[in-house]
């Protein structure tokens, strides 16, 4: 059958070749994806400790990640902190807009961030040109900004920002400093920015005098733990807590973090891979279809090869064989296949930037082979057993 009709051949194998493309894209774009996350959010440091407002689950996410809006986090609870534990050696608050940004006829849309002068120390940023804002202008709430690379670029092209003046909502700002080109970290395009002294976004930009979230860095990494132990029992105080069950913040580490990323995105690549299997099992029915018109039409070549002598199993072995090579040949196409779309989007990636690893494990590919293996054999049994049970002499009959 396989050389004698290669258009159905071809068309039989389509299906094996979907679905085995399909499910190592998903696994290869999957690691992919789930390696930009992990290392975005690693690159910020080990010895960061993550404040976020609203109660939370030792393993579950605080309610400001699913959008809802707790006031309860303030600065002065950042700067009790840095005073309370020595071993906080920075912090910084952040609050955030989007906003329309303009200098002259230039306008470009962008983020605003609100955060304080210790940024640069938390985030260990460096400043190209021009400087960071201060403490003493972050408290004055002064009408300074650092603009982020891409931002510099779209609004001033190869013109020296510093000094420059820009509008952000109706009000005027001075430009200090331009931030070195940085690319995307923790979900976020850090060069597609604004930042401004907290105080000013609050106060001038938001109207709001809390803080949407904030890190803390710790001297050396082994000292996170004792950090957010201390970082409860100062936040409790402040807040007036007596139970932890009626905490109104979540503190996490970095590794924490990592860890609860790698089980959500693992989770969602098994899922996907589960998706994408749903085209095997719409391609191992069209191979029943096909093998079954395949027996009807071989009805004579059946029946001839059992009256010279061929029994049951010779006739199985023949169509699962047939029906084996077809999956396991379809199942490769579809591997060689799924491989150079997964390397074309892995290189678009990193050629936008992102830190995206193209992962094509060995393991993978053994499954898909297995796989369309096993396809074969499964949807190849119900043509194999109607061909053994044909009657010779009614086989030779039929026209």
């Amino acid at each position: 059958m396989i050389g004698r009709n290669k258009m159905r051949t071809f068309l039989t194998m389509l299906g094996i070749i979907i679905g085995i493309m399909s499910v190592i894209i998903v696994m290869s774009v999957g690691a992919g994806a789930q390696s930009l996350v992990i290392n975005q959010v690693s690159s910020l440091g080990s010895n960061l400790v993550g404040v976020l407002p609203g109660h939370s689950e030792e393993k579950g996410p605080p309610a400001s990640v699913y959008g809802v809006v707790v006031t309860t986090l303030k600065e002065d609870d950042l700067i009790a902190l840095r005073r309370e534990y020595p071993h906080f050696i920075a912090f910084t608050g952040y609050v955030k807009g989007a906003e329309t940004i303009t200098w002259g006829d230039q306008k470009v849309d962008t983020t605003f961030v609100g955060v304080n002068a210790d940024l640069i120390n938390v985030e260990d940023a460096v400043v190209e040109q021009g400087r960071f804002f201060s403490n003493d202008e972050d408290r004055a709430s002064d009408k300074v900004a650092v603009l982020g690379a891409q931002v510099a670029k779209d609004l001033f092209d190869n013109q020296n920002p510093v000094g420059q003046r820009i509008k952000i909502k109706k009000t005027t700002f001075s430009i200090i400093g331009v931030m070195k080109a940085r690319g995307t970290s923790g979900f976020q395009n850090q060069d597609n920015q604004i930042f401004v002294p907290l105080s000013t976004a609050q106060k001038l930009l938001l109207g709001i005098d809390y803080i949407s979230f904030a890190r803390l860095k710790v001297d050396e990494a082994a000292n996170v733990n004792g950090a957010m132990e201390q970082a409860r029992l100062v936040l409790r105080e402040r807040h007036k807590i007596d139970k932890p069950a009626d905490d109104d913040f979540s503190i996490r580490s970095m590794a924490q973090g990592l860890e609860a990323l790698t089980k959500i995105t693992n989770a969602l690549k098994f899922f996907l891979v589960a998706v994408a299997s749903i085209a095997l099992i719409v391609g191992g029915v069209g191979i029943m279809n096909i093998m079954l018109a395949a027996v009807q039409e071989r009805t004579r070549e059946i029946g001839l090869r059992k009256a010279v002598g061929a029994k049951n199993y010779h006739i199985i072995e023949q169509f699962l064989i047939e029906t084996v090579m077809i999956t396991f040949i379809g199942g490769i196409i579809g591997i060689v296949f799924g491989i150079l779309i997964s390397y074309l989007v892995a290189k678009i990636a990193q050629g936008m930037g992102y830190n995206w690893s193209f992962s094509i494990s060995i393991s993978s590919i053994i499954l898909g082979c297995l796989v369309s293996i096993g396809i074969g054999l499964i949807f190849g049994i119900s043509p194999a057993t109607r061909a053994a049970k044909l009657d010779p002499i009614e086989s030779l009959r039929y026209e």
